[in-house]
């Protein structure tokens, strides 16, 4: 939090800090005092239930295995609201576990917003201090020899206003989702440096299972899209098509693993993640994903309903006032100093 507070006075911009869990708003508050910054600091603990819409796409999922119980797409969906409200032309996520070495890489991804819908910072795997960012399953693939890429994350993702009229659903690869447009992707690039903290992807088998439907999901749009097809064209027949490339692909990475040699305690690891994947994996129906396709469009729908209904009565610059009418007057503080 210090760092993402050190931008903010850099580059004189606003810094909304949404502070849940390990994250408490009261030291943050403490943080923020000891910089020449503007910082809007809310405990974004159990929201107000107003405040955000109920999404069917997280409705479909409650009370199955495939319930994901993290806060991470709420808040930034939150930022996204806040900045809709005070009429911001661009807002930029940073997750606390991303740092930016050079706060002008910064500025420039916020510059190019106007010619981009969603400017991601680079995450430098070169250094030894920062980490790919990729799900359990390529991580095995790119320790195996495998060639992965990465894709823009939500991590450290500058979004100009075309961008608030979409919403993160609350399933892994959730800013796969944000970037899409009605058929396909959105205007993005890349560009600067981040860093992202090292961490062992293989650590825990249930990282693997949490992220197996987010990337069957999101791979398997890209995958259509890369084709020259559109969000239009998925059903349950394509489905049932992308789920057997996946489990094929696990079954690869797998073979792979085994074959690597001299790093017998992290094969086990690997090797224990990958089976989770692969056990979650074929429990995902094609009638499930189709489901959660349509599911995610009418979300769509609901959440520009709700930004603008928002906007009708809450609308303001001043900071305060609109921490007020949506409730969060009692958890949050700005200072302006």
């Amino acid at each position: 939090m210090k760092h993402s507070i050190e931008l903010a006075a850099k580059l004189h911009c606003t810094l909304v800090a949404l502070c849940s869990k390990w994250s408490i708003a009261t030291e943050v508050v403490k943080l923020a005092r000891q910089h020449p910054a503007k910082v809007i600091i809310i405990d974004a603990t159990d929201l107000p239930p107003a405040i955000l819409p109920r999404f069917k796409t997280s409705e479909l999922l409650t009370s199955t295995r495939f319930n994901r119980t993290t806060d991470t797409s709420q808040k930034r969906n939150l930022g996204l609201l806040l900045a809709r409200l005070y009429g911001w032309r661009r807002v930029v996520f940073l997750d606390d576990d991303i740092t930016i070495p050079d706060h002008e890489d910064l500025r420039m991804a916020a510059w190019l917003t106007e010619e981009y819908a969603g400017v991601g910072l680079a995450i430098d795997v070169n250094d030894p201090e920062s980490f790919p960012d990729n799900s359990v399953v390529c991580h095995a693939y790119r320790d195996a020899g495998g060639d992965q890429g990465m894709f823009i994350g939500g991590g450290a993702l500058a979004a100009g206003s075309e961008l608030f009229s979409s919403f993160f659903p609350n399933i892994y690869n959730e800013d796969w989702f944000f970037l899409l447009g009605e058929k396909r992707l959105r205007p993005v690039t890349l560009t600067g440096r981040a860093l992202q903290r090292p961490y062992d992807p293989f650590e825990d088998r249930r990282r693997a299972q949490a992220e197996e439907l987010g990337d069957c999901l999101a791979e398997g749009l890209f995958w259509l899209l890369d084709a020259g097809g559109s969000i239009a064209d998925t059903g349950k027949l394509y489905w049932a098509e992308s789920l057997k490339r996946r489990r094929d692909f696990i079954a690869e990475v797998v073979r792979m693993v085994t074959a690597m040699k001299g790093q017998t305690r992290k094969q086990l690891k690997m090797l224990n993640s990958l089976q989770a994947a692969r056990a979650r994996c074929v429990r995902i129906t094609p009638t499930l994903c189709d489901d959660y396709v349509s599911a995610w469009q009418e979300d769509r729908e609901r959440w520009r309903g709700h930004l603008d209904m928002c906007q009708d009565k809450h609308g303001s610059t001043d900071v305060e006032q609109v921490l007020s009418n949506l409730g969060l007057a009692s958890r949050s503080r700005y200072l302006c100093s």
